[in-house]
Parts: C-alpha cells; structure tokens; sequence
C-alpha cells in the first residue's frame, strides 16, 4: 500500500509496480481489440513453411497481437536475414540480437517454434522499458542532485505511460534504444558530474557511454543525435590544450574520441555489411545507391521505398497525422528551450541562487546538450520524416520527462493533468488500433 500512498519511500517498488499495471492495461486493450485489420501479414507470418510446430494458442494469439506493421520486418529478418533491400531501414542490432537470443534457447533445448522470435522480442521490449525507466530514475537523480527523489520518481513515471504505448511493449526497437540511450547519458554524467579531480576512471565512463549510443544507434538511427554529447566534450577537452599539454586532458581527448567513434560506427558497420552484400559481389546487378559518393543503403532506403525526404510528408493527406502528432512536437519543443536555461544543481525553489561548481557545471553542460539533442530531433523529424513516429521515438530522450516533473513540482496541475491525460488516452487508443492492425503506426 505504501508503493501508492508514499512512493518516494521506496521508489523502485513503486515504479515497478506502476509498470506491471500499466503493461497489463495495454496487454488487455491489445488481446481484446477486435479482428485482424485491414492487413493479413502476421497471419501470413505464422502459416509460413515451417508452421508445422506453431506456439502454443493463448500464446499464438497475445503474439499475434503485439505483431504488427514495422515489428513484421523486425521479427522476419531476425529469422532468416535480410532478405529484401527494404528491410535495411529496421534496426540492424536489434535483429541481431533477437537471432542471438533465440540461438541460445535453442542452445538450451527450447523448440525452434515458429514465431519464438517474436515473443524474445516482446521479453527484450518489456525488459528494454523496464530497465529504462530504472535508468531514468537514477539518471534524473545524478543530473537534478539537489532536488527530491519524488522529483526522479515523477520523470520515470512519465517515461512508463510514455505516449509509445504498445510500441514499447511490441517487437519495435524503441524500448531497447530508450535503456541504451538512457545508460549511455548516465555513464557520461557520471564521467563529468562529481567533485573529485578527473581519474582514468571517469575517462573510461566516457568510452563506454560512447559504445552505448553507438550500440542503440545500431537499433534506432536516431541514437547517432546523443553522439552530440561527446562533440562537445571534445571541444571542451580540446580548448583545455592552450594551457599546455597534459596527460589527463590527452587521456580525456582519447576516450572521447573513440567514444565518437563508436556512435558513428554503430551507423557505419551495418551500411558496411548492406555494402559487402550489394555491391561487393560480382556478377550482380548493382543498386543504384552502390555509385553514390556516400553509398548508404538506409538513407538510400528511407527515400526511395519509404518516401522520406525534406518536407515530402507536408501534403494535405497527411494533415491528421501532423494533429496527431502535434501535442508530442509542442511538448519536446518546449521543454527543449526550457532546459537550455536550466541549471540542474539549483535547490528546489531556489531557482539561480546555486553557486558556481563543477559538479554544477557538469550537470548544466549535460542537461544542455540533451536539449539541443531533442530540438534536433524535431527538427529533423518534422522536416524529413513521418511525422506521426515522434509519440514513440521521443520514448528515447529524457528532457521532456523532466520538464513534466518540474512542472508538476511547481504545482502547475492543469499542465501536468493535461499531459498525463494526453499520454494516456493516446497509448490506449493507439494500442487498441495497433493490435488491430490500424493506423496511426
């Protein structure tokens, strides 16, 4: 009972509690929506050649659900490859690590049912938006550390009723990119928020946060945005050399850049591979992306088999998609200037009376970046692609969360009650047309 009378008691249980029920909500809004939609694939999925030992019924039926649109692309190639060239533009990584799941039940004597990718990818979903919200708890508490743990609890239970909905539960790569970016934003602070002189620790926390963003690059392009972080960082490293050369400023400079070399691998290496498959082979007809300069099959992909390109979606047929997705834009863009101004380390209700500190500055130089990450995410996604997608990638970023922690601290209630009502209504309806197989997607 304490879990919902005093939740900053004992704040894990009670975000893991929030969790369970609003996963089970969705689960019952997607078993209960009524028929197949207007669209057949995962019905067609599960009578493929080898549905001669199918999952068990009940089971058969709640996976049925939750697969649907983009996660059909996502299950297919985690089980046999990629086959089709429009399948590049789903996250390389995530089927990658659905393969090497399903490959060690296997290895432990599971049945190679068909359909068992998709329920591992439903378990990493739920596993993914689970951690995450743990991530962005323990992130808010080492960026906002002055203020409350009820300030932390109020942002990770924003990221729970997230307006992703059942994308976050479903075999999408959304939740997975969330905890990888979350963790990755979290080890950079850790590198650059304290009060001690900088160790080699510290610059090994910056490495890895790169490898993180690198990684969750590989499920989500948008990932390759936190590569932000460590550019800055650089420079700031980089300045520090007209004072004289130092062994911890190299030390810095080294682990940043081969953290940024990380973020941008986590996009390279699957081109590299699409590459080698497409235009390294003789004897094949070659693609025409296999002659650009910058031979890329996503981008490649993106504009000629999903139309996006700048500004392509601003057609009057798409106007109830940009309504739909306009709370979401308002939103991200206004907590994205606000935390340009924010300084973190100020004591609640003591707005800029904090005095100047590194750990301060760390924590503003962070928060900062973060806001300028997700207005360049609207920027781009507004002007280059479907815009109805940002309800669920903005699950990925943390500056809006805070934004509504902040406001419902402040006691600004028709905001915070109109937000909440917002996310919620959105993820139930779309969950239900999801599993129906309807749009929006």
């Amino acid at each position: 009972m304490e879990s919902w009378t005093r939740p900053q008691n004992n704040p894990i249980r009670s975000l893991i509690t929030l969790f369970v029920g609003w996963k089970a909500l969705l689960l019952l809004v997607a078993t209960c929506s009524p028929g197949l939609g207007y669209d057949t694939s995962t019905s067609l999925f599960y009578g493929g050649p080898d549905h001669d030992n199918p999952l068990p019924l009940a089971l058969r039926y709640i996976v049925g659900k939750l697969t649907r649109w983009d996660a059909i692309y996502f299950v297919k190639a985690s089980r046999r490859g990629y086959l089709f060239e429009q399948e590049w533009a789903f996250g390389w990584g995530f089927t990658r690590v659905i393969a090497l799941c399903v490959e060690g039940l296997k290895k432990l004597g599971v049945s190679n049912y068909i359909g068992l990718e998709a329920v591992v990818a439903i378990c990493i979903a739920h596993v993914s938006h689970l951690l995450s919200v743990l991530a962005v708890f323990s992130l808010t508490r080492a960026l906002f550390f002055n203020h409350s743990v009820t300030f932390a609890f109020r942002a990770a239970a924003f990221h729970i009723i997230s307006p992703g909905g059942l994308f976050l539960s479903s075999p999408y790569a959304e939740s997975s990119c969330a905890l990888l970016s979350f963790t990755g934003c979290l080890l950079f602070t850790k590198s650059i928020v304290h009060k001690r002189p900088t160790t080699a620790n510290h610059d090994l926390l910056v490495l890895l946060s790169g490898i993180c963003f690198g990684i969750a690059t590989t499920f989500r392009s948008n990932g390759i945005l936190y590569g932000l972080l460590l550019l800055e960082e650089a420079f700031r490293t980089l300045l520090m050399l007209k004072d004289g050369l130092q062994i911890s400023v190299i030390r810095r400079l080294l682990a940043t850049g081969l953290g940024g070399m990380s973020v941008g691998a986590g996009f390279l290496v699957p081109q590299y591979i699409a590459y080698s498959e497409y235009c390294g082979e003789t004897g094949t007809i070659i693609r025409p992306w296999c002659q650009r300069s910058l031979p890329s099959i996503y981008t490649f992909v993106q504009d000629y088999y999903w139309n996006c390109g700048f500004l392509r979606y601003w057609t009057v047929s798409n106007v109830p998609l940009f309504l739909l997705a306009m709370p979401m834009f308002v939103i991200l863009t206004i907590s994205g200037f606000w935390a340009l101004k924010l300084n973190p380390s100020d004591k609640q209700g003591q707005s800029g009376k904090a005095k100047r500190t590194k750990e301060g500055s760390g924590a503003q130089q962070v928060v900062r970046n973060l806001a300028v990450t997700q207005l360049s995410l609207v920027a781009l996604t507004l002007s280059t692609a479907h815009v109805q997608i940002v309800t669920r990638i903005s699950s990925a970023f943390p500056v809006w969360l805070w934004y509504g922690s902040n406001a419902s601290q402040d006691g600004k209630t028709m905001l915070v009650g109109g937000l909440v009502k917002f996310m919620v209504i959105y993820a139930l309806v779309q969950g239900g047309l999801y599993a129906s197989f309807l749009p929006p997607a």
